[in-house]
């Protein structure tokens, strides 16, 4: 009975996940809370999952990329490794980004990168986007410390009684798969969207809204007496009048108070409307804010605005900065921008005041494309930086130095260097990545210790009867697949973890081919763009359609999982050693 309860909690995480209504932080802390207040898990194993060493190594590693994020190595390199063929420039970049992301966070990989692409000249940035994410998540399985969720299998390999994993484990099947990844990419160039900046489509991209105040000249003249028609690189768009909608506009519509006006355009041209008197923007005279600079960002995945509107936040105090125009992929927000909630990876035009920079909540927030707050590392900064990361992987993958050490070494150097400060620790840290993998960990060794674990392998069992080990094999890779594109990949391998383990035993077979499947299948997440941080960054940036994710994600998927599928066995047998 306690085994069907804990499957019907899981069930209900998993469609609250794919609502999204609710941030995956509080939904895992409120199960495991939940297991912990009904006797499911003891109070010592439930604070346990909050302290693992693989989570406290994950937070130092996250830490450690704040600083290395700001080394400008990456767009120089980047920069060059553009330049040719789209399918040359696709294999090498990708390639270079594969490389950084095996050893660097992918989300700082792909932020960095994120401004280099968006601001080249030699190929259209939705060229780029979408390889980028897919070469960092394709780079990050190769090691250890590539992406975080390795690191939570490792974590729970260490809790099930197994050895860890090394810091090069993943790489004999991880390079082979990257490499593939990266070949089909380059073959896949012709399948991804050409938005040229000189495209109706980009001049397109961004929408404004201002409202007539009383006072304005525009009051009782038409769209075409007040030259509304003839702006250069903008377009008059719609009319919110006494909450209904004027579309299209006709040129002999005459202006009234109240009016919203929205436009549409390029981010260059808004400067225009500073030439009409007595128009507001989001509450701010039109020619204060336009004179600004403008900035384009991307809100990222710890931000606090997702799913609040603009007018919810205080956002001028909070950022000193107006909201110019919000873009949401390819999709064409209209009517009351104000009003409409935010999402994570929502790219926003942003016309900054002077204070910007110096606002502490801009990193946690944003993404910015094209630049960054923080001051770069000068080379000698960056090549000690650098030089100081590579010793500590060098001396783990040796196991001469453990590499938690070796983090906690570095980490105290950054800081007594200045290059770190504690306040920009205690900024970004990374709560909500803590509280999902504590509790992600905290609820698999329920669903072990439940038997819900065993009931999801008889049923895998029942599925691919007559198949053997073989097919139970391919199961739990296929189902964490699943996973990884409805739920978050950490919370993926947390959830199909036990499932393997119990699968292994079952068929009594050795764990780790299994293991391997939920650690190679749980950063599979190439087909929705709103499952993966990196796709979500790259997403409005590169003013993405979902159907552009599933065309060049499903061969690459493809790919990915037959050469996991035909090399996992090679070099992890299941027969027991």
């Amino acid at each position: 009975m306690t085994a069907w309860i804990v499957l019907s909690s899981i069930g209900l995480l998993l469609i609250l996940l794919v609502h999204g209504r609710i941030a995956p932080a509080p939904l895992f802390a409120g199960l495991a809370s939940c297991y912990y207040l009904f006797g499911l898990l003891d109070q010592k194993a439930w604070l346990a999952s909050y302290t693992n060493p693989a989570l406290a190594m994950l937070v130092m590693l996250l830490l450690v990329s704040l600083v290395i994020e700001r080394s400008p190595i990456l767009e120089r390199v980047s920069d060059k490794l553009l330049r040719g063929s789209p399918v040359g420039a696709v294999l090498r970049f990708t390639s270079i980004t594969a490389l950084f992301s095996a050893f660097l966070n992918n989300t700082a990989v792909v932020g960095a990168l994120l401004g280099v692409v968006t601001k080249q000249r030699h190929h259209p940035a939705s060229l780029l986007l979408i390889p980028l994410s897919f070469a960092a998540i394709a780079g990050g399985i190769t090691t250890l410390v590539g992406t975080s969720t390795n690191l939570v299998v490792s974590s729970l390999m260490t809790n099930a009684g197994m050895s860890p994993l090394g810091m090069f484990d993943p790489a004999w099947v991880g390079v082979p798969v990257a490499l593939v990844c990266i070949v089909v990419l380059a073959f896949c160039v012709r399948l991804l969207p050409r938005h040229s900046a000189n495209s109706r489509e980009a001049q397109q991209a961004y929408f404004l809204e201002a409202r007539v105040e009383h006072t304005s000249s525009l009051i009782g003249r038409s769209i075409e007496q007040n030259s509304l028609r003839n702006l250069e690189g903008l377009f008059l768009l719609e009319i919110m009048r006494d909450g209904r909608l004027i579309s299209p506009v006709a040129p002999a519509e005459v202006i009234e108070v109240g009016d919203v006006l929205i436009f549409t355009g390029e981010i260059d041209k808004m400067s225009a409307l500073q030439r009409f008197d007595g128009l507001q923007v989001f509450g701010v005279e039109a020619d204060a804010l336009l004179r600004s600079n403008l900035l384009e960002v991307v809100v990222s995945s710890q931000s606090e605005l997702a799913n609040k509107t603009l007018r919810e936040v205080d956002f001028r105090t909070m950022f000193d900065a107006g909201v110019v125009g919000i873009r949401r992929g390819d999709k064409r927000l209209t009517g009351q921008l104000g009003r409409v909630p935010l999402h994570v990876g929502d790219s926003l035009l942003l016309a900054v005041g002077p204070d910007f920079a110096n606002h502490r909540n801009i990193d946690r927030n944003f993404h910015l494309v094209g630049g960054t707050v923080r001051p770069r590392l000068t080379p000698m900064q960056s090549r000690l930086t650098l030089t100081g990361f590579a010793a500590v992987i060098a001396l783990s993958g040796l196991e001469i130095l453990p590499l938690f050490t070796g983090l906690l070494l570095l980490l105290a150097a950054l800081v007594l260097s200045g290059l770190l400060t504690l306040a920009e620790m205690r900024r970004r840290f990374p709560f909500d990545l803590v509280l999902t993998i504590g509790s992600s960990l905290a609820i698999a060794q329920v669903l072990d210790n439940s038997g819900a674990a065993e009931l999801m392998t008889g049923a895998l069992r029942m599925l691919y009867d007559g198949h053997g080990v073989i097919g139970a094999f391919i199961g739990i890779y296929l189902l964490t697949v699943i996973l990884t594109e409805l739920v978050t990949n950490n919370a993926a391998a947390a959830l199909a973890f036990p499932i393997a383990l119990s699968t292994a035993r079952a068929f009594d077979a050795d764990p780790m081919p299994f293991v391997m499947a939920v650690l190679y299948g749980a950063s599979a997440g190439f087909l929705i763009p709103f499952g993966y941080q990196t796709h979500l960054m790259v997403y409005s940036p590169g003013r993405y359609r979902m159907l552009d994710f599933v065309r060049v994600g499903l061969p690459v998927s493809i790919a990915y999982g037959a050469t996991v599928l035909l090399l996992v066995p090679v070099f992890f047998p299941f027969a027991r050693m």
